[in-house]
């Protein structure tokens, strides 16, 4: 535990995380952010770990923008990211830094350890006077009806301390003991493959500072400028030995020439002249059977752990947690707060069984040890190398990148979603609200720098009636979008989606009502 902070902890706080990985420490700040008091408790007793996310999507960056750590993040990443294929003998080079997204701010693929997604997302907690309680163990939770229970034990001691929270959010990983204690089911299976992780050394002819993607027989190669104890970081798919550390944990150190041989066999050229760490990981794919028993919630790899193809769990986590994050500290004064806190599954628990049938179907191309796919990896794709160039030019990766990255997500049958009636070109309540240029009270910018705070924000067209009734509080923003013709009526969410909807056709005081109402259901009216 950071020590200066044990005598400030409250021990009423409004909501307990559990585990300090980016889940939950987006979760922390956004519940923060939007006025709940909230406590962090971390396990590890050290904040450093080797990262095992290495890219952060778009939608991820636009997701924590209204948090004040986007900049951050990209200050740390490499956001002008160049690949080099290597299909047999070819190797096809392809730039990621613009790649043809136009409704979004950052219309590239980031580059970023996972610790330094942390180390942003501590020092942002830090600035606001949350501590990460590090060597603290959450030991049981209870869920209760008027307040939740956690019990905490201190660097394995046997002194422990029960909290009482409104809500606990357990983002504590794949062996989840929050998921346990609330008895929630965790249904799936074990791969038969296994990732190969390593910080490496390496002598040879390799281009610096790009990422490397080796399609073999075997399974994938990749190897990222990104290492944390020596400048290249190894990701390595292979057969599974069987047994070991626990699912998603660092198992066995390989030896230099098992590694050795992982390079040969990609055809790479390079010699490892020294290793930093390694580890053998086992993987699986399994989804929690409900994301919410009571007032206990799970939240990223406790809720959902799949592969780490196409780069989805720690985004789907931080997903997740902006989210979860602002409902929670709100619910209190929601008018219905079994609809809002419902919500949280009945959007994101579908988003997260699509993202494993996803994953799963990339990784079984990557890493498959089916013959048909290692034929398919180590013969036919370098036969295609030539039209490969074809491939990856901006326009035709944009709609890749907006997969990957869940441009796609909306929420448009969410209790939370309401449409009052609108008709035409979106978005639409659910939906995501895109960025674009407008003018807003007179002043031209983009729409996502106008949203880029925490809160609700409301989005009046140029003739909209804005009545005096309607609420402008620390948890409403009102804006005037001049550039917009009509009497539209938009309320953006927290986490980016558009939750209320209007066409402005039902008249003033029919709009005010209804947005009044949605207002009151999501407990921002106050």
């Amino acid at each position: 535990m950071v020590a200066a902070g044990r005598g400030h902890l409250s021990t009423h706080p409004d909501i307990v995380v559990v585990g300090a990985g980016p889940a939950g420490l987006v979760t922390a700040l956004q519940a923060h952010d939007h006025g709940a008091v909230v406590r962090v408790v971390e396990r590890r007793p050290l904040p450093f770990r080797p990262s095992r996310a290495m890219i952060v999507h778009p939608r991820t960056l636009e997701s924590v923008r209204p948090l004040g750590v986007a900049d951050q993040l990209l200050d740390r990443g490499d956001r002008a990211p160049e690949a080099e294929l290597h299909l047999g003998r070819r190797t096809v080079r392809a730039a990621l830094a613009d790649v043809a997204l136009r409704d979004t701010a950052y219309p590239h693929l980031t580059l970023l350890r996972q610790a330094d997604v942390e180390a942003v997302l501590i020092d942002a907690l830090l600035s606001r006077g949350v501590e990460v309680e590090r060597g603290v163990e959450a030991v049981d939770v209870a869920d209760g009806d008027a307040a939740a229970r956690v019990t905490l034990q201190e660097n394995g001691g046997a002194a422990t301390e029960t909290v009482e929270c409104r809500f606990v959010a357990g983002c504590d990983g794949q062996d989840s003991t929050v998921r346990r204690a609330a008895h929630i089911g965790w249904e799936g299976g074990e791969y038969r493959e296994e990732v190969v992780l390593a910080d490496l050394e390496l002598d040879g002819d390799l281009s610096p500072g790009v990422l490397h993607v080796v399609a073999g027989r075997d399974g994938l190669v990749f190897l990222f400028a990104l290492g944390e104890g020596a400048p290249w970081r190894l990701l390595a798919t292979r057969e599974g030995e069987g047994g070991g550390a626990p699912f998603g944990q660092p198992g066995r150190e390989l030896s230099s020439p098992e590694l050795q041989r992982l390079l040969d066999t990609a055809g790479l050229g390079v010699t490892v002249r020294r290793q930093a760490w390694s580890a053998q990981v086992r993987l699986q794919h399994r989804l929690a059977t409900s994301f919410r028993k009571g007032r206990v919630f799970v939240v990223g790899d406790a809720a959902h752990t799949h592969s780490p193809a196409a780069a989805q769990g720690m985004n789907t986590g931080i997903l997740d947690a902006v989210n979860l994050g602002w409902k929670l500290a709100l619910a209190p004064g929601s008018a219905d707060e079994a609809a809002l806190l419902g919500s949280y599954e009945s959007e994101r628990r579908p988003v997260a069984r699509q993202v494993l049938a996803l994953t799963h179907v990339v990784f079984f191309a990557e890493a498959s040890t089916n013959p048909a796919t290692a034929f398919l990896r180590g013969t036919v794709a370098p036969l295609l190398a030539p039209v490969v160039p074809l491939l990856v030019r901006p326009t035709l990766l944009a709609p890749v990148v907006r997969l990957l990255s869940q441009g796609w997500v909306r929420y448009r049958t969410s209790p939370l979603s309401h449409d009052g009636g609108a008709r035409g070109r979106g978005p639409h309540a659910g939906d995501r609200m895109p960025d674009e240029e407008v003018t807003c009270d007179g002043v031209r910018t983009r729409l996502h720098a106008v949203t880029a705070a925490p809160g609700i924000h409301v989005l009046l067209a140029r003739d909209a009636s804005r009545p005096d009734g309607l609420p402008s509080n620390s948890r409403v923003h009102v804006h005037r979008i001049t550039s917009r013709p009509g009497r539209e009526i938009l309320a953006v969410r927290p986490d980016g989606h558009v939750g209320f909807r209007s066409a402005g056709d039902g008249g003033a005081s029919g709009d005010l009502d209804a947005l009044a109402g949605w207002l009151c259901l999501v407990g921002a009216a106050g």
